[in-house]
Protein backbone atom coordinates (compact mmCIF):
# COMPACT_ATOMS: atom_id res chain seq x y z
CA UNK A 1 0.00 0.00 0.00
CA UNK A 2 2.59 2.45 -0.98
CA UNK A 3 3.89 4.40 -4.03
CA UNK A 4 6.96 2.93 -5.90
CA UNK A 5 8.54 6.57 -4.65
CA UNK A 6 8.56 5.83 -1.34
CA UNK A 7 9.68 2.12 -0.95
CA UNK A 8 13.16 2.35 0.55
CA UNK A 9 12.21 5.78 2.64
CA UNK A 10 10.56 6.32 5.75
CA UNK A 11 7.15 7.06 3.75
CA UNK A 12 6.60 3.70 2.64
CA UNK A 13 3.14 2.39 4.10
CA UNK A 14 3.21 -2.08 3.69
CA UNK A 15 -0.05 -3.80 5.04
CA UNK A 16 0.48 -7.14 5.56
CA UNK A 17 -1.57 -10.34 6.56
CA UNK A 18 -1.33 -14.25 7.01
CA UNK A 19 0.20 -15.84 9.63
CA UNK A 20 1.90 -14.01 11.83
CA UNK A 21 4.88 -16.23 12.93
CA UNK A 22 5.69 -16.28 8.88
CA UNK A 23 5.40 -12.38 8.99
CA UNK A 24 7.34 -12.42 12.30
CA UNK A 25 10.01 -14.66 10.86
CA UNK A 26 10.51 -12.33 7.43
CA UNK A 27 10.36 -8.95 9.22
CA UNK A 28 14.44 -8.79 8.34
CA UNK A 29 13.64 -8.88 5.11
CA UNK A 30 10.22 -6.57 5.16
CA UNK A 31 12.63 -3.89 7.31
CA UNK A 32 14.84 -3.42 4.23
CA UNK A 33 11.81 -1.90 2.13
CA UNK A 34 12.20 0.65 4.87
CA UNK A 35 8.42 2.59 6.06
CA UNK A 36 6.27 1.43 8.54
CA UNK A 37 5.55 -2.31 8.59
CA UNK A 38 1.82 -2.97 9.70
CA UNK A 39 0.28 -6.89 10.41
CA UNK A 40 -3.10 -6.68 9.86
CA UNK A 41 -3.91 -10.02 11.09
CA UNK A 42 -3.93 -13.96 10.37
CA UNK A 43 -6.41 -14.24 7.33
CA UNK A 44 -4.09 -13.93 4.21
CA UNK A 45 -6.79 -11.61 2.24
CA UNK A 46 -7.29 -8.70 4.91
CA UNK A 47 -4.21 -7.12 3.50
CA UNK A 48 -5.73 -6.76 0.26
CA UNK A 49 -9.63 -5.86 1.92
CA UNK A 50 -7.39 -3.03 3.09
CA UNK A 51 -5.37 -2.12 -0.08
CA UNK A 52 -8.71 -2.25 -2.38
CA UNK A 53 -10.98 0.11 0.29
CA UNK A 54 -8.18 2.64 0.23
CA UNK A 55 -7.65 2.73 -3.57
CA UNK A 56 -11.12 3.11 -3.49
CA UNK A 57 -11.05 6.23 -1.55
CA UNK A 58 -7.87 7.59 -3.94
CA UNK A 59 -9.54 6.81 -6.89
CA UNK A 60 -12.67 8.27 -6.07
CA UNK A 61 -11.57 11.89 -4.55
CA UNK A 62 -9.40 12.17 -7.90
CA UNK A 63 -12.90 11.49 -10.31
CA UNK A 64 -13.98 13.94 -7.54
CA UNK A 65 -10.89 16.63 -7.76
CA UNK A 66 -10.98 16.05 -11.66
CA UNK A 67 -15.16 16.95 -12.02
CA UNK A 68 -14.47 19.91 -9.99
CA UNK A 69 -11.75 21.23 -12.11
CA UNK A 70 -13.30 20.86 -14.97
CA UNK A 71 -16.43 22.90 -13.09
CA UNK A 72 -13.61 25.06 -12.06
CA UNK A 73 -12.31 25.67 -15.47
CA UNK A 74 -16.33 25.97 -17.12
CA UNK A 75 -16.66 28.75 -14.45
CA UNK A 76 -13.69 30.82 -15.47
CA UNK A 77 -11.61 29.70 -12.46
CA UNK A 78 -8.38 28.07 -13.23
CA UNK A 79 -6.98 24.63 -11.80
CA UNK A 80 -3.91 26.37 -10.26
CA UNK A 81 -6.38 29.08 -8.79
CA UNK A 82 -8.44 26.42 -7.16
CA UNK A 83 -5.35 23.99 -6.15
CA UNK A 84 -4.86 25.97 -2.54
CA UNK A 85 -8.13 25.77 -2.04
CA UNK A 86 -8.84 22.16 -3.00
CA UNK A 87 -5.83 21.65 -0.46
CA UNK A 88 -8.13 23.12 2.50
CA UNK A 89 -11.15 21.05 1.58
CA UNK A 90 -8.53 18.32 1.36
CA UNK A 91 -7.47 18.95 4.93
CA UNK A 92 -10.77 18.58 6.54
CA UNK A 93 -10.87 14.95 5.28
CA UNK A 94 -8.88 13.34 8.32
CA UNK A 95 -10.96 14.83 10.83
CA UNK A 96 -13.98 13.76 9.05
CA UNK A 97 -12.69 9.82 8.39
CA UNK A 98 -12.33 9.79 12.04
CA UNK A 99 -16.10 10.72 13.18
CA UNK A 100 -17.32 8.61 9.99
CA UNK A 101 -15.44 5.68 11.22
CA UNK A 102 -17.13 6.05 14.72
CA UNK A 103 -20.51 6.49 12.80
CA UNK A 104 -20.41 3.63 10.75
CA UNK A 105 -18.98 1.15 13.58
CA UNK A 106 -21.81 2.37 15.92
CA UNK A 107 -24.84 2.82 13.79
CA UNK A 108 -25.24 6.49 14.74
CA UNK A 109 -25.24 8.91 11.98
CA UNK A 110 -25.35 12.38 13.92
CA UNK A 111 -26.50 15.02 11.51
CA UNK A 112 -26.41 17.47 14.05
CA UNK A 113 -23.88 19.75 12.05
CA UNK A 114 -24.93 18.74 8.22
CA UNK A 115 -27.91 16.77 7.89
CA UNK A 116 -27.97 14.68 4.63
CA UNK A 117 -30.75 16.94 3.73
CA UNK A 118 -28.15 19.87 3.21
CA UNK A 119 -25.69 17.45 1.77
CA UNK A 120 -28.35 16.64 -1.30
CA UNK A 121 -28.88 20.65 -1.22
CA UNK A 122 -25.65 21.35 -1.75
CA UNK A 123 -25.02 17.92 -4.31
CA UNK A 124 -28.09 18.97 -6.48
CA UNK A 125 -26.48 22.67 -6.94
CA UNK A 126 -23.09 21.06 -8.40
CA UNK A 127 -25.07 18.71 -10.59
CA UNK A 128 -27.18 21.96 -12.19
CA UNK A 129 -24.10 23.47 -12.21
CA UNK A 130 -22.14 20.56 -13.94
CA UNK A 131 -24.74 20.13 -16.45
CA UNK A 132 -25.59 24.00 -17.24
CA UNK A 133 -21.48 23.43 -18.61
CA UNK A 134 -22.33 20.09 -20.29
CA UNK A 135 -20.04 18.78 -18.00
CA UNK A 136 -20.71 15.01 -17.22
CA UNK A 137 -22.35 14.68 -13.41
CA UNK A 138 -22.95 10.86 -12.96
CA UNK A 139 -20.64 10.05 -10.11
CA UNK A 140 -22.64 13.27 -8.68
CA UNK A 141 -26.10 12.05 -9.57
CA UNK A 142 -24.86 8.85 -8.00
CA UNK A 143 -23.99 9.93 -4.37
CA UNK A 144 -26.98 12.41 -4.92
CA UNK A 145 -28.96 9.39 -5.12
CA UNK A 146 -27.70 7.18 -2.70
CA UNK A 147 -28.22 10.58 -0.55
CA UNK A 148 -31.53 11.06 -1.51
CA UNK A 149 -32.69 6.66 -1.13
CA UNK A 150 -31.44 7.65 2.34
CA UNK A 151 -33.36 10.11 3.19
CA UNK A 152 -36.41 8.45 1.64
CA UNK A 153 -35.98 5.56 4.19
CA UNK A 154 -36.61 8.23 7.19
CA UNK A 155 -32.97 9.38 7.68
CA UNK A 156 -32.89 13.20 6.72
CA UNK A 157 -31.41 14.36 9.74
CA UNK A 158 -28.57 11.63 10.22
CA UNK A 159 -24.68 12.51 8.55
CA UNK A 160 -23.97 11.63 4.98
CA UNK A 161 -22.16 8.61 5.79
CA UNK A 162 -25.56 6.88 6.48
CA UNK A 163 -25.36 6.24 3.13
CA UNK A 164 -22.76 3.40 3.63
CA UNK A 165 -25.76 1.13 5.14
CA UNK A 166 -27.42 2.35 1.66
CA UNK A 167 -24.78 0.75 -0.41
CA UNK A 168 -23.91 -2.15 2.15
CA UNK A 169 -26.90 -3.28 4.09
CA UNK A 170 -26.38 -5.90 6.21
Amino acid sequence: MTPTTTIGTPAGVFLHSGPEALYREHRPVLDALGGTHTHLGEDVGRAAAYDIALLDIFWTAMAGYAHALAVARAEGVSARELAPFAKGIGAILPPIFELGADDVDSGRFSGEDNPITSAVSSMAHIVHTSEAHGIDASVMRAAEGLARRAIGRGHGTDGFLRITDIMNPR
